[in-house]
Protein backbone atom coordinates (compact mmCIF):
# COMPACT_ATOMS: atom_id res chain seq x y z
CA UNK A 1 0.00 0.00 0.00
CA UNK A 2 2.83 2.53 1.05
CA UNK A 3 4.50 1.54 -2.58
CA UNK A 4 1.09 2.22 -4.32
CA UNK A 5 0.55 5.76 -2.07
CA UNK A 6 3.98 7.17 -2.65
CA UNK A 7 3.66 6.23 -6.68
CA UNK A 8 0.22 8.43 -7.13
CA UNK A 9 2.04 10.99 -4.94
CA UNK A 10 4.93 11.39 -7.36
CA UNK A 11 2.30 10.93 -10.53
CA UNK A 12 -0.03 13.40 -8.90
CA UNK A 13 2.43 16.19 -8.26
CA UNK A 14 3.60 15.66 -11.49
CA UNK A 15 0.78 16.48 -13.15
CA UNK A 16 -0.60 19.04 -11.36
CA UNK A 17 2.30 21.30 -12.00
CA UNK A 18 2.84 20.54 -15.76
CA UNK A 19 -0.68 21.83 -16.19
CA UNK A 20 -1.77 18.83 -17.90
CA UNK A 21 -5.63 20.17 -17.31
CA UNK A 22 -5.27 23.79 -18.14
CA UNK A 23 -3.31 24.14 -20.88
CA UNK A 24 0.74 23.15 -21.46
CA UNK A 25 0.97 19.69 -22.78
CA UNK A 26 4.72 20.15 -23.60
CA UNK A 27 5.55 20.66 -19.95
CA UNK A 28 3.99 17.27 -18.66
CA UNK A 29 6.55 15.62 -20.50
CA UNK A 30 9.65 17.47 -19.39
CA UNK A 31 9.91 15.83 -16.13
CA UNK A 32 9.94 11.88 -15.66
CA UNK A 33 8.75 10.46 -12.69
CA UNK A 34 10.17 7.23 -14.13
CA UNK A 35 13.74 6.11 -12.61
CA UNK A 36 15.78 4.54 -15.80
CA UNK A 37 18.76 4.62 -13.66
CA UNK A 38 17.55 1.09 -12.06
CA UNK A 39 18.30 -2.39 -13.01
CA UNK A 40 16.52 -4.22 -15.76
CA UNK A 41 14.74 -6.31 -13.24
CA UNK A 42 14.18 -3.77 -10.97
CA UNK A 43 13.37 -1.36 -13.26
CA UNK A 44 10.21 -3.70 -14.60
CA UNK A 45 9.35 -4.06 -10.80
CA UNK A 46 8.48 -0.77 -10.04
CA UNK A 47 6.50 -0.14 -13.74
CA UNK A 48 4.41 -3.07 -12.44
CA UNK A 49 3.89 -1.24 -9.03
CA UNK A 50 1.97 1.34 -11.59
CA UNK A 51 -0.50 -0.53 -12.09
CA UNK A 52 -4.15 -1.41 -9.67
CA UNK A 53 -3.55 -5.23 -10.97
CA UNK A 54 -4.33 -7.56 -8.32
CA UNK A 55 -0.97 -10.24 -7.85
CA UNK A 56 -3.97 -12.96 -6.74
CA UNK A 57 -4.34 -13.94 -10.71
CA UNK A 58 -1.98 -13.15 -13.57
CA UNK A 59 -3.05 -11.15 -16.14
CA UNK A 60 -2.24 -12.55 -19.90
CA UNK A 61 -5.27 -11.11 -21.76
CA UNK A 62 -4.23 -7.50 -23.01
CA UNK A 63 -5.10 -8.11 -26.46
CA UNK A 64 -8.48 -7.76 -25.27
CA UNK A 65 -8.13 -4.88 -22.66
CA UNK A 66 -5.03 -3.19 -21.19
CA UNK A 67 -5.77 -2.45 -17.72
CA UNK A 68 -4.25 1.27 -17.30
CA UNK A 69 -1.46 2.56 -14.58
CA UNK A 70 -2.42 4.26 -11.66
CA UNK A 71 -1.84 7.75 -13.71
CA UNK A 72 -4.54 7.42 -16.37
CA UNK A 73 -7.40 7.10 -13.32
CA UNK A 74 -5.37 9.94 -11.36
CA UNK A 75 -5.70 12.03 -14.43
CA UNK A 76 -9.70 10.79 -15.38
CA UNK A 77 -10.68 12.17 -11.83
CA UNK A 78 -8.75 14.89 -11.47
CA UNK A 79 -10.48 16.23 -15.12
CA UNK A 80 -13.73 15.23 -13.98
CA UNK A 81 -13.66 16.60 -10.66
CA UNK A 82 -12.60 19.76 -12.35
CA UNK A 83 -15.52 20.10 -15.15
CA UNK A 84 -17.80 19.26 -12.49
CA UNK A 85 -16.56 21.78 -10.33
CA UNK A 86 -16.42 24.83 -13.05
CA UNK A 87 -19.15 23.31 -15.17
CA UNK A 88 -17.13 23.78 -18.36
CA UNK A 89 -16.45 20.33 -20.16
CA UNK A 90 -14.31 21.93 -22.72
CA UNK A 91 -12.85 19.97 -25.57
CA UNK A 92 -9.42 18.08 -26.60
CA UNK A 93 -7.81 20.07 -29.00
CA UNK A 94 -4.54 19.48 -26.52
CA UNK A 95 -4.93 16.11 -25.95
CA UNK A 96 -5.21 15.67 -29.87
CA UNK A 97 -2.07 17.18 -30.66
CA UNK A 98 -0.30 15.35 -28.09
CA UNK A 99 -1.76 12.13 -29.25
CA UNK A 100 -1.03 13.11 -33.19
CA UNK A 101 2.79 13.15 -32.12
CA UNK A 102 2.53 10.13 -30.27
CA UNK A 103 1.08 8.27 -33.76
CA UNK A 104 3.64 9.98 -36.03
CA UNK A 105 0.39 12.11 -37.89
CA UNK A 106 -0.38 15.49 -38.44
CA UNK A 107 -2.86 16.59 -36.15
CA UNK A 108 -5.83 17.37 -38.98
CA UNK A 109 -4.95 13.87 -40.21
CA UNK A 110 -6.56 12.55 -36.36
CA UNK A 111 -10.46 11.51 -35.95
CA UNK A 112 -10.79 10.77 -32.20
CA UNK A 113 -13.47 8.13 -31.63
CA UNK A 114 -14.87 5.56 -29.60
CA UNK A 115 -12.83 2.47 -30.60
CA UNK A 116 -11.30 0.76 -33.40
CA UNK A 117 -14.47 -0.50 -35.01
CA UNK A 118 -16.26 3.26 -35.25
CA UNK A 119 -12.63 3.63 -36.84
CA UNK A 120 -13.52 0.84 -39.69
CA UNK A 121 -16.82 1.69 -40.31
CA UNK A 122 -16.05 5.17 -41.07
CA UNK A 123 -13.58 3.77 -43.17
CA UNK A 124 -15.98 1.20 -45.01
CA UNK A 125 -18.80 3.41 -45.59
CA UNK A 126 -16.72 6.67 -46.51
CA UNK A 127 -14.69 4.91 -49.10
CA UNK A 128 -16.37 5.60 -52.70
CA UNK A 129 -17.34 2.07 -53.93
CA UNK A 130 -19.10 0.77 -56.18
CA UNK A 131 -20.98 -2.14 -57.04
CA UNK A 132 -19.32 -5.09 -58.14
CA UNK A 133 -15.76 -3.24 -56.50
CA UNK A 134 -13.39 -5.93 -54.81
CA UNK A 135 -11.86 -5.89 -51.04
CA UNK A 136 -9.03 -7.86 -49.82
CA UNK A 137 -9.41 -9.01 -46.31
CA UNK A 138 -7.78 -12.43 -44.00
CA UNK A 139 -9.73 -14.96 -43.17
CA UNK A 140 -8.61 -14.42 -39.34
CA UNK A 141 -10.45 -10.94 -39.54
CA UNK A 142 -11.76 -9.56 -35.56
CA UNK A 143 -15.92 -8.88 -35.83
CA UNK A 144 -14.88 -5.20 -35.93
CA UNK A 145 -13.11 -5.00 -39.02
CA UNK A 146 -14.90 -8.27 -40.94
CA UNK A 147 -18.85 -7.30 -39.94
CA UNK A 148 -18.53 -3.82 -41.78
CA UNK A 149 -17.36 -4.57 -44.68
CA UNK A 150 -19.97 -7.61 -44.79
CA UNK A 151 -22.32 -5.45 -44.10
CA UNK A 152 -21.24 -3.05 -47.24
CA UNK A 153 -21.24 -5.93 -49.21
CA UNK A 154 -24.60 -7.07 -48.40
CA UNK A 155 -26.10 -3.56 -48.90
CA UNK A 156 -24.01 -1.89 -52.06
CA UNK A 157 -23.04 -5.25 -53.90
CA UNK A 158 -18.84 -5.06 -53.23
CA UNK A 159 -16.77 -8.59 -53.18
CA UNK A 160 -14.92 -9.55 -50.74
CA UNK A 161 -11.95 -11.82 -51.57
CA UNK A 162 -10.33 -13.29 -48.59
CA UNK A 163 -6.84 -15.15 -48.20
CA UNK A 164 -5.63 -17.53 -45.11
CA UNK A 165 -2.70 -15.75 -43.29
CA UNK A 166 1.01 -17.82 -43.97
CA UNK A 167 3.37 -17.64 -41.60
CA UNK A 168 6.03 -15.26 -43.08
CA UNK A 169 5.84 -11.63 -43.95
CA UNK A 170 6.97 -12.38 -47.20
CA UNK A 171 4.70 -14.90 -48.16
CA UNK A 172 1.70 -12.56 -47.02
CA UNK A 173 2.73 -9.92 -49.33
CA UNK A 174 2.82 -12.27 -52.11
CA UNK A 175 -0.61 -13.54 -51.30
CA UNK A 176 -2.57 -10.16 -51.60
CA UNK A 177 -0.52 -9.33 -54.57
CA UNK A 178 -1.94 -12.39 -56.26
CA UNK A 179 -5.38 -11.47 -55.26
CA UNK A 180 -4.94 -7.62 -57.09
CA UNK A 181 -6.81 -7.36 -60.10
CA UNK A 182 -8.46 -4.32 -62.03
CA UNK A 183 -11.19 -4.42 -60.00
CA UNK A 184 -9.43 -4.13 -56.77
CA UNK A 185 -10.56 -0.77 -54.98
CA UNK A 186 -9.28 -1.36 -51.39
CA UNK A 187 -6.62 -3.76 -48.76
CA UNK A 188 -7.78 -3.95 -45.38
CA UNK A 189 -5.90 -6.10 -43.60
CA UNK A 190 -5.11 -5.67 -39.54
CA UNK A 191 -2.02 -5.03 -38.86
CA UNK A 192 -1.97 -7.99 -36.57
CA UNK A 193 -4.54 -10.51 -36.01
CA UNK A 194 -6.29 -10.91 -33.11
CA UNK A 195 -6.72 -15.07 -33.75
CA UNK A 196 -2.73 -15.87 -33.63
CA UNK A 197 -1.23 -12.30 -33.34
CA UNK A 198 1.00 -12.52 -36.49
CA UNK A 199 1.78 -9.48 -38.04
CA UNK A 200 1.46 -8.14 -41.41
CA UNK A 201 3.84 -6.06 -43.46
CA UNK A 202 1.69 -3.15 -43.66
CA UNK A 203 4.48 -1.02 -45.37
CA UNK A 204 5.50 -2.87 -48.04
CA UNK A 205 1.65 -3.53 -48.63
CA UNK A 206 1.35 0.04 -48.77
CA UNK A 207 3.81 0.69 -51.60
CA UNK A 208 2.64 -2.34 -53.30
CA UNK A 209 -1.12 -0.86 -53.03
CA UNK A 210 -0.45 2.71 -53.90
CA UNK A 211 1.72 0.88 -57.35
CA UNK A 212 -1.57 -0.31 -58.35
CA UNK A 213 -3.86 2.25 -57.41
CA UNK A 214 -5.40 1.20 -54.36
CA UNK A 215 -6.46 2.44 -51.23
CA UNK A 216 -5.18 0.60 -47.99
CA UNK A 217 -7.59 0.37 -44.56
CA UNK A 218 -6.17 -0.66 -41.96
CA UNK A 219 -7.40 -2.10 -38.71
CA UNK A 220 -4.63 -1.32 -36.21
CA UNK A 221 -6.76 -2.44 -32.64
CA UNK A 222 -3.03 -3.83 -31.73
CA UNK A 223 -0.65 -1.42 -33.16
CA UNK A 224 -0.34 1.52 -30.76
CA UNK A 225 1.18 0.54 -27.99
CA UNK A 226 3.04 -2.16 -29.14
CA UNK A 227 5.55 -0.74 -31.71
CA UNK A 228 7.43 2.05 -31.70
CA UNK A 229 4.40 3.12 -34.23
CA UNK A 230 4.48 6.10 -36.69
CA UNK A 231 1.90 5.58 -39.27
CA UNK A 232 3.01 8.21 -41.52
CA UNK A 233 5.78 6.11 -42.22
CA UNK A 234 4.07 3.16 -42.57
CA UNK A 235 2.83 4.73 -45.90
CA UNK A 236 -0.97 3.42 -45.35
CA UNK A 237 -4.38 5.55 -46.39
CA UNK A 238 -6.06 4.94 -43.47
CA UNK A 239 -5.43 2.88 -40.14
CA UNK A 240 -7.61 2.62 -37.27
CA UNK A 241 -6.78 1.89 -33.97
CA UNK A 242 -7.96 2.17 -30.09
CA UNK A 243 -6.56 3.56 -26.83
CA UNK A 244 -8.12 0.92 -24.06
CA UNK A 245 -5.46 -2.17 -25.35
CA UNK A 246 -1.89 -1.59 -25.78
CA UNK A 247 -1.99 1.92 -24.53
CA UNK A 248 -3.51 1.22 -21.46
CA UNK A 249 -5.86 3.77 -21.93
CA UNK A 250 -9.31 4.14 -20.61
CA UNK A 251 -12.52 1.68 -22.69
CA UNK A 252 -14.44 4.17 -25.27
CA UNK A 253 -11.32 5.80 -26.92
CA UNK A 254 -9.80 5.29 -30.34
CA UNK A 255 -8.87 7.21 -33.38
CA UNK A 256 -8.75 7.32 -37.01
CA UNK A 257 -5.92 8.24 -39.14
CA UNK A 258 -6.93 9.59 -42.72
CA UNK A 259 -3.94 10.80 -44.76
CA UNK A 260 -4.27 14.89 -45.54
CA UNK A 261 -5.01 14.43 -49.46
CA UNK A 262 -7.89 11.54 -49.25
CA UNK A 263 -10.20 13.76 -46.40
CA UNK A 264 -12.07 14.68 -49.25
CA UNK A 265 -12.33 10.76 -50.76
CA UNK A 266 -13.57 9.90 -47.73
CA UNK A 267 -17.10 11.11 -47.00
CA UNK A 268 -18.00 11.61 -44.16
CA UNK A 269 -21.30 10.20 -43.85
CA UNK A 270 -22.45 11.04 -40.43
CA UNK A 271 -21.52 14.43 -39.12
CA UNK A 272 -22.34 16.68 -35.82
CA UNK A 273 -21.26 19.69 -34.13
CA UNK A 274 -17.31 20.34 -34.85
CA UNK A 275 -17.76 18.46 -38.65
CA UNK A 276 -18.41 21.58 -40.48
CA UNK A 277 -16.98 24.56 -41.81
CA UNK A 278 -20.34 26.86 -41.73
CA UNK A 279 -24.02 25.82 -42.13
CA UNK A 280 -27.16 28.05 -41.58
CA UNK A 281 -30.91 26.86 -41.67
CA UNK A 282 -32.08 30.43 -42.20
CA UNK A 283 -31.35 30.86 -45.80
CA UNK A 284 -33.69 29.74 -48.36
CA UNK A 285 -32.98 27.05 -49.14
CA UNK A 286 -30.67 25.96 -45.65
CA UNK A 287 -27.06 25.56 -46.65
CA UNK A 288 -23.87 23.62 -45.90
CA UNK A 289 -21.11 25.70 -46.84
CA UNK A 290 -18.63 22.87 -46.49
CA UNK A 291 -16.82 20.42 -44.17
CA UNK A 292 -14.27 21.22 -41.30
CA UNK A 293 -10.58 20.80 -43.67
CA UNK A 294 -9.50 18.20 -41.24
CA UNK A 295 -10.19 14.85 -39.78
CA UNK A 296 -12.11 16.56 -37.00
CA UNK A 297 -15.20 16.17 -39.52
CA UNK A 298 -15.05 12.48 -38.84
CA UNK A 299 -15.61 13.30 -35.00
CA UNK A 300 -18.39 15.50 -33.83
CA UNK A 301 -21.09 16.29 -30.67
CA UNK A 302 -20.16 16.00 -27.41
CA UNK A 303 -17.70 13.29 -25.91
CA UNK A 304 -15.87 13.24 -22.58
CA UNK A 305 -13.19 15.35 -22.29
CA UNK A 306 -12.35 13.06 -19.13
CA UNK A 307 -11.48 9.98 -21.31
CA UNK A 308 -8.75 12.13 -23.57
CA UNK A 309 -6.92 13.23 -20.90
CA UNK A 310 -6.91 9.97 -19.43
CA UNK A 311 -5.38 8.79 -22.62
CA UNK A 312 -3.00 11.85 -23.05
CA UNK A 313 -1.82 10.51 -19.45
CA UNK A 314 -1.48 7.18 -21.15
CA UNK A 315 0.27 8.16 -24.04
CA UNK A 316 2.62 10.28 -21.38
CA UNK A 317 3.43 6.83 -19.70
CA UNK A 318 4.57 4.92 -22.61
CA UNK A 319 6.71 8.36 -23.42
CA UNK A 320 8.30 8.65 -20.23
CA UNK A 321 9.44 4.81 -20.31
CA UNK A 322 10.42 5.52 -23.99
CA UNK A 323 8.46 4.06 -27.08
CA UNK A 324 11.44 2.02 -28.44
CA UNK A 325 11.76 0.26 -24.77
CA UNK A 326 8.20 -0.39 -24.43
CA UNK A 327 8.36 -2.58 -27.83
CA UNK A 328 11.93 -3.99 -26.89
CA UNK A 329 10.29 -5.46 -23.90
CA UNK A 330 7.05 -7.06 -25.07
CA UNK A 331 8.96 -8.77 -27.68
CA UNK A 332 11.16 -9.60 -24.88
CA UNK A 333 8.07 -11.34 -23.22
CA UNK A 334 7.02 -12.41 -26.63
CA UNK A 335 10.20 -14.61 -27.35
CA UNK A 336 9.67 -16.06 -23.49
CA UNK A 337 6.24 -17.15 -23.90
CA UNK A 338 7.20 -19.19 -27.68
CA UNK A 339 10.54 -20.49 -25.95
CA UNK A 340 8.58 -21.71 -23.02
CA UNK A 341 5.62 -23.03 -25.53
CA UNK A 342 8.23 -24.38 -28.34
CA UNK A 343 9.39 -26.61 -25.00
CA UNK A 344 6.92 -28.47 -24.93
CA UNK A 345 7.33 -30.53 -28.27
CA UNK A 346 4.71 -32.39 -29.94
CA UNK A 347 2.35 -31.50 -26.64
CA UNK A 348 1.43 -28.52 -28.15
CA UNK A 349 0.46 -26.80 -31.77
CA UNK A 350 1.48 -23.37 -31.76
CA UNK A 351 0.02 -21.15 -34.33
CA UNK A 352 1.37 -18.23 -34.04
CA UNK A 353 4.76 -17.62 -36.81
CA UNK A 354 8.10 -18.32 -35.70
CA UNK A 355 9.61 -15.65 -37.58
CA UNK A 356 10.08 -12.66 -35.32
CA UNK A 357 9.47 -10.01 -37.55
CA UNK A 358 5.78 -11.61 -38.12
CA UNK A 359 5.02 -11.79 -34.22
CA UNK A 360 4.50 -8.97 -31.31
CA UNK A 361 2.65 -9.36 -28.70
CA UNK A 362 0.54 -12.11 -29.06
CA UNK A 363 0.70 -16.31 -29.16
CA UNK A 364 -1.84 -18.57 -29.84
CA UNK A 365 -1.71 -22.80 -29.77
CA UNK A 366 -3.73 -25.26 -28.87
CA UNK A 367 -3.41 -28.93 -28.20
CA UNK A 368 -4.67 -32.26 -30.05
CA UNK A 369 -4.79 -33.71 -26.17
CA UNK A 370 -6.92 -31.25 -25.00
CA UNK A 371 -9.98 -28.88 -26.09
CA UNK A 372 -9.02 -25.10 -25.88
CA UNK A 373 -12.17 -24.75 -23.91
CA UNK A 374 -11.29 -26.94 -20.87
CA UNK A 375 -8.06 -25.77 -21.00
CA UNK A 376 -9.45 -22.41 -21.19
CA UNK A 377 -10.99 -23.30 -17.96
CA UNK A 378 -8.44 -24.84 -16.29
CA UNK A 379 -6.21 -22.66 -16.44
CA UNK A 380 -8.55 -19.81 -15.14
CA UNK A 381 -9.24 -22.43 -12.29
CA UNK A 382 -5.16 -22.00 -11.43
CA UNK A 383 -5.38 -18.12 -11.41
CA UNK A 384 -4.19 -16.91 -15.15
CA UNK A 385 -6.51 -14.78 -17.21
CA UNK A 386 -6.27 -15.88 -20.99
CA UNK A 387 -8.59 -15.72 -24.17
CA UNK A 388 -9.89 -18.51 -25.80
CA UNK A 389 -9.87 -18.17 -29.81
CA UNK A 390 -12.90 -19.70 -31.50
CA UNK A 391 -12.58 -16.94 -34.00
CA UNK A 392 -12.19 -18.26 -37.97
CA UNK A 393 -11.93 -21.77 -36.41
CA UNK A 394 -8.80 -21.15 -34.74
CA UNK A 395 -10.16 -23.03 -31.58
CA UNK A 396 -6.98 -21.99 -29.48
CA UNK A 397 -5.54 -20.63 -26.00
CA UNK A 398 -4.40 -16.99 -26.61
CA UNK A 399 -1.97 -15.52 -24.57
CA UNK A 400 -0.71 -11.87 -24.82
CA UNK A 401 1.31 -10.23 -22.05
CA UNK A 402 2.70 -6.37 -21.95
CA UNK A 403 5.14 -4.19 -19.95
CA UNK A 404 3.34 -5.11 -16.11
CA UNK A 405 3.85 -9.17 -16.95
CA UNK A 406 7.27 -10.68 -16.15
CA UNK A 407 9.42 -13.80 -17.21
CA UNK A 408 8.10 -15.53 -13.72
CA UNK A 409 4.68 -15.32 -14.78
CA UNK A 410 5.30 -16.58 -17.61
CA UNK A 411 7.24 -19.34 -16.25
CA UNK A 412 3.93 -19.84 -13.82
CA UNK A 413 1.79 -20.46 -16.92
CA UNK A 414 4.06 -22.82 -18.94
CA UNK A 415 4.24 -24.92 -16.00
CA UNK A 416 0.18 -24.55 -15.71
CA UNK A 417 -0.03 -25.38 -18.74
CA UNK A 418 2.14 -28.22 -19.15
CA UNK A 419 0.49 -29.96 -15.49
CA UNK A 420 -2.98 -30.01 -17.72
CA UNK A 421 -1.50 -31.35 -20.80
CA UNK A 422 0.11 -34.32 -17.97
Amino acid sequence: MSNRRGFLQKLSASFLASGVFIGNLSAALQKSVIDHSLSEADFWEEIRKGFPLTRERIYMNNGTFGPAPFQVSQAMNDCLEEINRSGEYGHFDQERVLLASFLGVGTDELSLTHNTTEGINIMVWGLPLQKGDEVILTTHEHVGNGLPWLNRSKLDGIVLRTFEPQDTQEQNLEKIEKLINSKTKVIAVPHVTCTTGLVFPIKEIAELAKSKGVYTAIDGAHGAGTFDLNITELGCDFYAGCFHKWMLGPAGTGFLYVKKELLDELQAIQVGGYSDAGWDMTSKPPVLHGLNPTAHRYDYGTQSRALYVGVAAAAKFHLEIGKAKVESRIRELNDHVYDGLQAMGSKIQILTPSEKSARIAMISFKSDSLDYKKLGSELAKEGFRIRQVPESGVNAIRVSTHIYNSKAEIDDLIKAIEKQLG
